[in-house]
């Protein structure tokens, strides 16, 4: 199905290339919103699900409660601090490998595949490290 162009929607787009850190719905709303002051959370969040509905960006929920948007689709994986709850790519040799076997050994349709890892960050690793000294 063909969807009408909207500046609202490329921009958000726009944006959401430029960022790294898997930004929220809000996230995403404050930032736009500078250009584009008349810009709505409510338009925000519908572009938002129709440009992950479409599979132009991911809509990642890594168990914070809240969506979190990334336009990097290629095959990858994420990990989340379990402490100050950043998002951050993980490129592992492994990811082709393991969706080809899971398409192999499912007896239906495997789409996409996300995979999140757990832990703390370097930084807060580093933190934490401190704190103990």
């Amino acid at each position: 199905m063909a969807v009408k162009y909207s500046r609202q929607r490329q921009l958000i787009h726009s944006f959401l290339m430029t960022r790294k850190d898997h930004p929220t719905a809000d996230v995403v709303y404050q930032n736009v919103r500078q250009e584009y002051p008349n810009i709505s959370l409510g338009t925000v969040y519908r572009n938002l699900t129709l440009l992950a509905d479409r599979g132009e960006i991911l809509r990642l929920q890594v168990g914070d409660g809240v969506d979190h948007f990334d336009a990097d689709t290629s095959l990858h994986c994420h990990f989340v601090c379990s402490d100050c709850g950043g998002v951050t790519d993980m490129q592992l040799d492994c990811m082709n490998e393991m969706l080809a076997d899971a398409r192999r050994n499912f007896d239906g349709r495997v789409e996409r595949q996300t995979t999140c890892f757990y832990g703390l960050c370097g930084k807060c690793l580093d933190k934490d490290a401190k704190n103990r000294e």
